[in-house]
């Protein structure tokens, strides 16, 4: 006699059948292709004001179902208006982060499959092409083999994992014991430049060692990490008591792309015990071209390096590679598995292990696709592309006396200021030609004025930062889409601007 079920499960819930998910997805796929393809016509940069996009969204979710074309029909409705669009070919803030055809049909995919790679079980094919891409990225870029990785969503959470392996290895014993209440342990230390980025210092806040265990590190004029100020902040603070746990370097800092020497600083971390990382999220990358590898001498002697393909490899964010030599530290900080996950089988390797979440998307798909379709060859063509196109931006704005350059040109990042009728600016081939104050606080204002006025143009998205206390405008050549008529248009953008405001 079989059991009665309960008596009212209300009605089905709607489901999609299989002729009409295939309909709703070549629609989709087709909204895809058509933006993309006339994303150009967009502004770069959203034009809505604050609660715009909220206002066209019921304050209470349907009731009723509604049918999927009303779903596709809102995309350019409510969605194009409030999207930034960072695929856009005059993208050229911060660091680009763009998607490339084959990638995004492999977030599809992965969404379908929508596999969850908690343990090597749950996910055996996520698991194990995570490992294997993760090899072959390692490849592309000249590590040597004894580095493994594995992917986690952005540079924040790998060099967060990063500082929390450090510890571990360090001797701090936080995993058992915590950090509070603790009378055997000294102030621990992170180092980082002057440029490093700001990932690091919210790091060490998650990570217990606080913001004032942050040691800044006195760049040069090129704004690398100086290893001789690096050296007396160790010998400080070790004859201080305090612990040094881990030297954060960067290969392409943010505000500049400046490079720090890894070589020199490895030294310095292997004298003093101390864990090296290298934060290349935005350039590793260019580690894949031979004429750009001797700028990343030294790093295969970290202990932990960052690279993000979500960055400048056209892959769908987020895809951040955690490569590391030594996976013990990495297991000893955070590897806890319950009961009900354990398994006897020791050939198995989890990838919860290396990281703090318990679930994991498949995010190693989209690198397949996106590896397998380009080719070795047609990635470092692609790098290739933006970096001479940022070279060349650099020559126009070299030889226009209306800017300066602020900084030297690195990878594909140009920072340069503008300056008004009469206002000085270094020699383009003197020792100090790169000024970042050039033309002092009435520099800055216009350098400003000339920046909005280009982003709201539409056509252009530039950003800034700030070198000697000085405003300095950016532009990050990295957008899958963007040639060399969009720098180019970058470029005009900016000469229109500097004509409207200061032209007669």
């Amino acid at each position: 006699m079989s059991p009665e079920g309960p008596e009212d499960v209300g009605r089905e819930p709607p489901d999609m059948a299989p002729d009409a998910f295939r309909d709703a997805a070549h629609r989709t796929a087709e909204w895809v292709a058509r933006y993309r393809e006339t994303i150009e016509k967009l502004p770069v940069l959203s034009r809505a004001e604050p609660g715009e996009i909220a206002a066209l969204l019921p304050v209470a979710p349907p009731e009723e179902g509604e049918p999927f074309d009303a779903l596709v029909d809102d995309l350019d409705r409510v969605v194009v208006p409030g999207l930034t669009n960072w695929c856009h070919p005059g993208f050229f803030a911060y660091f680009p982060s763009s998607s490339a055809p084959p990638a995004i049909l492999a977030e599809l995919v992965a969404a379908a499959l929508n596999q969850n790679a908690i343990l090597w079980r749950t996910s055996p094919v996520a698991t194990e092409l995570e490992t294997r891409m993760a090899d072959w990225l390692r490849q592309l870029v000249g590590l040597p083999p004894d580095f493994r990785g594995v992917i986690q969503d952005t540079a924040s959470q790998s060099s967060f994992t990063a500082l929390l392996a450090a510890r571990e290895a360090a001797g701090v014993d936080a995993r058992v014991r915590g950090l509070t209440g603790r009378d055997d342990l000294p102030p621990l230390r992170l180092y980082i430049s002057d440029h490093g980025h700001s990932s690091l210092e919210k790091a060490a806040i998650a990570a217990g060692l606080g913001q004032r265990g942050v040691r800044r590190i006195a760049a040069d004029r090129s704004y690398r990490m100086h290893p001789d100020a690096l050296e007396r902040a160790l010998l400080e603070d070790e004859r201080a008591g305090i612990r040094p746990v881990m030297v954060g370097a960067t290969i392409g800092t943010t505000s500049t792309a400046s490079v720090d020497p890894a070589g020199p600083i490895a030294e310095l971390c292997e004298a003093h015990g101390v864990w090296l990382h290298v934060d290349a999220a935005y350039a590793g990358p260019a580690a894949m071209l031979p004429e750009q590898r001797p700028r990343f001498s030294g790093w295969e002697r970290a202990d932990s390096i960052v690279l993000n393909p979500h960055k400048w490899l056209a892959t769908p964010v987020d895809c951040s590679l955690l490569l590391f030599r030594d996976p013990d530290p990495f297991r000893a900080s955070l590897a806890l598995t319950p009961e009900y996950l354990t398994s006897d089988d020791e050939a198995e390797v989890n990838l919860h292990d290396y990281g703090l979440s318990m679930g994991r998307r498949f995010r190693a798909l989209k690198l397949w696709f996106l590896i397998r379709w380009h080719g070795a060859e047609g990635l470092r063509a692609l790098l290739r592309r933006h970096i001479a196109w940022a070279e060349a931006f650099a020559g126009w704005i070299r030889e226009d006396p209306r800017f300066t350059l602020a900084a030297p040109p690195s990878f594909s990042t140009v920072c340069f200021r503008a300056l008004g009728p009469g206002q000085r600016r270094p020699a383009p081939d003197a020792p100090g030609a790169f000024d970042p104050e050039a033309g002092g606080e009435e520099a800055d204002a216009l350098t400003r004025r000339i920046m909005e006025r280009v982003n709201r143009e539409g056509r252009v998205f530039l950003s800034h930062t700030a070198l000697g206390g000085r405003t300095v405008l950016r532009l990050a050549v990295g957008s899958y889409l963007t040639r060399e008529e969009h720098v180019r248009g970058a470029y005009e953008a900016l000469d229109r601007a500097w004509e409207a405001l200061v032209g007669s």
